[in-house]
């Protein structure tokens, strides 16, 4: 037995994109011609038209096109909205195929024994869960370690176990999960390396506190944010500002990797 499921979008509860729609657009993308798409897929003309009007009137943008006139007298077209939408779209069925593959992996179809199922919605208390860029893998016997981009250009090492590296099936070039308690990160206004520690350049954006302990949100570019808790006796007063450059530490056994 095998575990299988369709990938439906919706917008306001109405099915929008459906694997059918999709392998329509990626057609009309190759023929250019609404009937050779329709042959293609196979679907009739009738149904691939009301298919396309259906997606055209949910969609913010238009998704398809019909062009009049020309050399070739015309024809249908695929707008750059509707590009994108299929480039998402590939996306989101990649992660869909790898949520199926997991399931099989952590749960006995064939008993029904779907007990393990939770922990596939696991939620983390690690504050900082940041999307990076695998750029290289330095396997060794025991431990692995890993240079991560970020979004914003700079650079994050983390060292895992070799074992976690090939259960995970992490490869170079990869998007994972960088994931940081917010206690881990230290902040200074200094910029002496330390061994074994990340050096992360931002802004503080946010600031609160109570009796025990601040929390600094920091601003590291494109959109990222790391958030660091201290004890208020830890805390160096002049850096509380908001507005000021900061940098953060991090020690590179601190981070997990999930994926």
């Amino acid at each position: 037995m095998e575990l299988s499921s369709g990938l439906t979008l919706e917008i306001l509860g109405q099915p929008f994109l459906l694997e059918k729609r999709i392998e329509l657009l990626r057609a009309i993308k190759e023929h250019g011609s609404i009937s050779k798409a329709a042959r293609a897929v196979p679907m009739s003309y009738k149904s691939a038209w009301e298919a396309i009007d259906t997606m055209n009137t949910l969609s913010i943008e238009p998704i398809v096109e019909r062009e009049t006139g020309g050399k070739n007298g015309g024809g249908t077209t695929v707008t750059a909205y509707g590009l994108k939408l299929l480039e998402t779209y590939k996306v989101l069925k990649e992660e869909h195929t790898h949520f199926l593959q997991r399931l099989a992996e952590v749960t006995n179809v064939e008993s029904g024994e779907f007990k393990t199922i939770g922990r596939l919605a696991l939620q983390l208390s690690a504050r900082n869960q940041i999307a990076v860029e695998v750029q290289h893998i330095d396997s060794h016997s025991v431990n692995a370690n890993i240079i991560l981009k970020l979004k914003c250009g700079q650079i994050l090492h983390a060292v895992i176990t070799q074992e976690a590296v090939d259960n995970l099936q992490i490869q170079e070039g990869q998007t994972v999960t960088a994931l940081f308690k917010s206690n881990m990160v230290l902040v200074s206004s200094h910029t002496k390396q330390i061994k074994n520690t990340n050096v992360i350049e931002g802004v503080i954006s946010e600031i609160a506190s109570d009796k025990e302990n601040v929390k600094l949100t920091v601003d590291i570019g494109t959109q990222d944010k790391i958030v660091s808790v201290m004890p208020q006796t830890d805390v160096d007063k002049k850096l509380l500002l908001k507005g000021n450059s900061v940098k953060l530490l991090i020690r590179n056994h601190d981070i997990m990797i999930g994926r």
